[in-house]
């Protein structure tokens, strides 16, 4: 079984509706952006973060043309040295590729261990895409369904104000 076929197949199980875009591969936001042009939805960008010593794990879902201040987040977040988590750390986590990090990447992560924040500027929107755990599928799916598959998988979430 492949990993969006993974993803179809937990989302079904949770009967949780979606909407799925086949396109070219897309291994930046602007791309998958023109790819999924006309179709309702924000357009997320998920960042896989790490704190210095490597203990806490962060997946952050934002909108995709926002800018994050790390140095910021860190006081948010009380925590220190927050940075990108390296390709093997992203595929140990997630067994994800990097560009096709997304909040599905969460039904391979055996050890619970990463911590999920959305930022309040788009949590109110109706509809959220993710890569199908593969850059040449996008899902869109509501948020209420977005919360259920993060709490169905064992995750608690916070809310926050991600900041520029």
């Amino acid at each position: 079984m492949n990993n969006s076929e993974e993803v179809f197949e937990k989302l079904e199980k949770l009967n949780i509706n979606y909407k799925i875009v086949e396109h070219k591969a897309a291994t930046t936001t602007e791309k998958a952006d023109e790819y999924i042009e006309g179709h309702e939805g924000v357009r997320t960008k998920t960042l896989f973060l790490k704190n210095r010593k490597k203990k806490n794990l962060y997946l952050i879902v934002m909108d995709d043309e926002k800018r994050v201040n790390m140095k910021a987040l860190e006081k948010i977040l009380e925590d220190k040295g927050l940075g990108f988590c390296s390709d093997e750390l992203l595929m140990e986590k997630m067994k994800l590729e990097p560009g096709v990090v997304s909040l599905f990447g969460l039904i391979n992560n055996e050890d619970k261990d990463i911590k999920i924040i959305f930022d309040e500027d788009v949590i109110n929107e109706e509809i959220f895409t993710f890569h199908a755990n593969v850059n040449t599928i996008t899902v869109f799916i509501s948020k209420k369904d977005m919360i259920k598959f993060t709490e169905e998988l064992g995750y608690e979430y916070k809310i926050i104000k991600i900041p520029e």
